[in-house]
């Protein structure tokens, strides 16, 4: 019995001596904070990393509507959506024309499908006269079908042109990289069935950078792409800009 009480007084000590020191200020609790706080700044390369949670996103398209009650976008814009060639598009310098017409609505790491899922809450909303689309560079590598990554964009053209019926959707071909360079056939695939339902239904659009992106060894231009070997050097996106000015009625880009 003197054992077991010993040993109860030992273990409420030590709590007690837990309890004090995250507690202090200063002490280890502020650590735990900057855990917090750094861990803020993860929450789309967490959802990116659960495909198969719905609700990886709500946060960030929850932010996305925060900020419109708080500087409403302006309406018959154009909204660029899909994933993170999107997010690191830097709309104000490649088309300095749209001002605040040309709203940013990617989420780095979805997928096709997540644009769907969402887009009558980050898109249809501003009523735009354009939507530029770029997904299917993340539902490669998951390992989806050409044609899931196809159904995929007919569900968005869908849910948007049921709400608004003449605005212009632009798909952007699925782009050729070093790191998805072994899927390449599936992405061959998918952007020709896209290509093929883009051609034979109205108000679509597609644009394809592939041939651009190909050196004259037949593989990915490195200078397109950054040390990942996935994302885009502002020379990439010289290329996208210049394919997209025509079609979003803008003059020639003098860089």
């Amino acid at each position: 019995m003197t054992n077991l009480i010993d040993r109860t007084i030992r273990g409420g000590v030590t709590l007690l001596a837990l309890l004090a020191v995250f507690a202090w200020p200063g002490a280890p609790s502020s650590r735990l904070a900057a855990q917090a706080a750094a861990g803020a700044g993860t929450t789309q390369r967490t959802a990116a990393a659960n495909p198969n949670d719905q609700d990886r996103w709500e946060s960030t398209i929850k932010k996305f509507e925060d900020s419109d009650k708080v500087a409403p976008p302006a309406q018959n814009a154009i909204v660029f959506i899909g994933a993170s060639s999107i997010v690191r598009w830097n709309l104000p310098d490649s088309f300095p024309e749209l001002g605040p017409r040309a709203i940013n609505r990617g989420f780095g790491g979805s997928l096709a499908a997540d644009s769907t899922r969402y887009a009558e809450r980050i898109v249809i909303p501003y009523k735009p006269r354009i939507v530029v689309f770029y997904a299917g560079d993340n539902d490669i590598e998951a390992n989806h079908t050409p044609e899931q990554i196809a159904g995929d964009f007919t569900a968005f053209e869908r849910k948007v042109h049921a709400a608004l019926p003449a605005t212009q959707i632009v798909f952007i071909s699925i782009k050729p990289s070093i790191r998805r360079w072994p899927w390449i056939e599936q992405i061959k695939s998918a952007n020709a069935l896209v290509r093929q339902y883009c051609a034979t239904h109205a108000h679509l659009t597609f644009v394809d950078i592939v041939p651009q992106m190909i050196g004259a060894d037949g593989k990915p231009r490195k200078e397109l792409l950054v040390e990942d070997g996935l994302h885009m050097t502002p020379a990439g996106y010289r290329i996208w800009n210049d394919a997209l000015r025509p079609l979003l009625q803008l003059s020639p880009s003098s860089q």
